[in-house]
């Protein structure tokens, strides 16, 4: 509570799925002051926006979470907007906070930057030994840039930065729109239109046989500002569970908490994306105590519920 107390904070994305998480945990702990910028007034993407936004807000620490963002559909079809958007506002952003004299920038990696073949559970170790999954690399190699400027400013400057890696996160508020959503929402949301409507079936892509680890939103909050205070290293660091899921597993579980008692027809001659997905969260826990709190079975059952309850007022991004 004391470090916040007299903390200017930015966070990016801080009107988002996680953001918002994140600014209400930050309110929780007393934080002195934060900014939440708005796309509308901050195109981030420019480092014109960057610099008003710094010299307007005068921060001491940035948590850096906007980003282009979507599932296997939306990567393909927007590659270049998401690599080009998402490597602009993270270089822009630090390098704006290292000019200025920024306390600490908080940013946030994903878990498509690690190679499509990497040895699971992943290690934060093998990020460089081999290419991401090709329907997400590009915006998976944006986002790692994100580790390269890190470590460089670092070693040049002396700039206090570091760069986080979580594996899928999902939750209530999360992106419901059918053609840019990851796997948990758009489950959700085709479970519950198929139950309402008497379908047989559910067409969903791939095969179902992928593995994912999920992190819950809350989670992913918490470890977020715990790495904010107790973490001073450009060294990257995994957060997660350790625990990966089949789709098909997946598919089932959300099936359950819906009420969908039809069958599942696989696609599959759609991509599966990545075969498996599945980090060691040893360091988060070692390094700034880090533990997720959430199970998937409990996480599922309150996202389901928040979805039912929100059926007139979901959270639809669309690029």
């Amino acid at each position: 509570m004391y470090f916040w107390r007299d903390q200017r904070v930015v966070v990016t994305g801080g009107a988002g799925f996680l953001g918002a998480c994140v600014v209400e945990k930050l309110k929780e702990r007393g934080c002195g002051e934060i900014v939440v910028p708005r796309s509308r007034d901050y195109n981030l993407v420019t480092m014109g926006a960057v610099q008003r936004l710094y010299d307007e807000a005068q921060p001491d620490l940035v948590i850096h979470l906007a980003a282009r963002v979507g599932g296997i559909g939306a990567n393909q079809a927007h590659a270049g907007d998401f690599f080009y958007d998402n490597l602009m506002m993270g270089a822009q952003l630090m390098e704006a906070g290292r000019r200025r004299g920024l306390k600490k920038f908080v940013a946030l990696g994903t878990i498509c930057a690690y190679p499509k073949y990497a040895p699971v559970p992943f290690r934060e170790e093998s990020l460089w030994d081999g290419y991401p999954e090709e329907t997400n690399a590009p915006y998976g190699l944006a986002k790692k840039m994100m580790l390269v400027q890190s470590q460089a400013y670092r070693a040049q400057y002396g700039f206090n930065s570091i760069v986080l890696f979580p594996v899928n996160l999902y939750g209530p508020r999360d992106n419901f729109h059918l053609d840019t959503s990851h796997v948990i929402p758009a489950l959700i949301r085709k479970c519950a239109e198929a139950k309402e409507r008497g379908d047989a079936s559910v067409t969903l892509w791939g095969d179902g046989s992928p593995t994912r680890e999920f992190l819950y939103v809350d989670d992913a909050a918490e470890g977020i500002l715990e790495a904010a205070e107790h973490y001073d290293s450009s060294e990257p660091v995994n957060l997660g569970t350790g625990q990966e899921i089949s789709i098909r597993a997946l598919a089932t579980l959300i099936a359950g908490e819906v009420g969908f008692t039809g069958d599942f027809v696989w696609d599959a001659h759609k991509p599966n994306g990545q075969p498996r997905r599945c980090v060691d969260a040893t360091k988060a826990a070692e390094l700034f105590h880090f533990r997720a709190k959430y199970g998937l079975s409990e996480g599922i059952r309150k996202t389901v519920s928040w979805f039912l309850a929100h059926r007139d007022k979901l959270r639809e991004v669309s690029f």
